[in-house]
């Protein structure tokens, strides 16, 4: 079974756990407070991935780090997929969960590539014209690309629109080569 398939499953008995217990707002930051520190311990990823460490002193770092600090339902989530042998993948759950979460709510995340930063009233008016367009409400990020020269370029989900100076002349430089100019 693929490492996606197992994330799923796990990630969505979690959420379908957490909303049972009313508490999926709760869970959701807490696991992006998860999802945070194992992104930026290397030496964590490692110790969890590492089949040679015993489950044991995975669970004993795991709750040295966390325990008192995220909802207790989660530590006990940790003890399962560690004591089962998924230690290596809750990164992969957590990312999962946050998919899911954000499906069950209604969010979208876009983002948006412009050739200077977009101040915050036009992220906020994009974002809220991307949310009429779709009918979701939408999480939008802003990235910086001083190539695109002027414009922006828009991605939602697998859709994307490119009104930036660079993509219209390489548009035009397209257009060329096929009349053969």
């Amino acid at each position: 079974m693929s490492i996606f398939t197992v994330a799923s499953r796990y990630a969505k008995s979690l959420l379908e756990l957490s909303q049972e217990q009313g508490n999926l707002d709760v869970i959701k930051t807490d696991i992006e407070q998860l999802l945070a520190v194992i992104k930026g311990n290397t030496e964590l990823q490692t110790v969890l991935k590492n089949p040679i460490v015993s489950t044991d002193k995975k669970l004993g770092i795991l709750t040295a780090l966390f325990e008192g600090k995220i909802n207790p339902l989660i530590l006990s989530f940790f003890t399962i997929l560690v004591k089962k042998g998924r230690a290596d993948i809750l990164a992969d759950i957590a990312q999962e969960f946050i998919r899911e979460y954000n499906e069950v709510k209604g969010i979208v995340k876009a983002t948006v590539v412009s050739a200077s930063a977009l101040s915050e009233a036009n992220l906020n008016e994009l974002a809220s014209t991307i949310a009429n367009e779709i009918n979701a409400q939408v999480v939008l990020t802003n990235t910086v690309d001083s190539s695109l020269i002027g414009g922006f370029v828009v991605r939602v989900g697998d859709r994307q629109i490119d009104t930036s100076i660079a993509g219209k002349l390489h548009k035009l430089e397209k257009y060329f080569v096929r009349q053969g100019v």
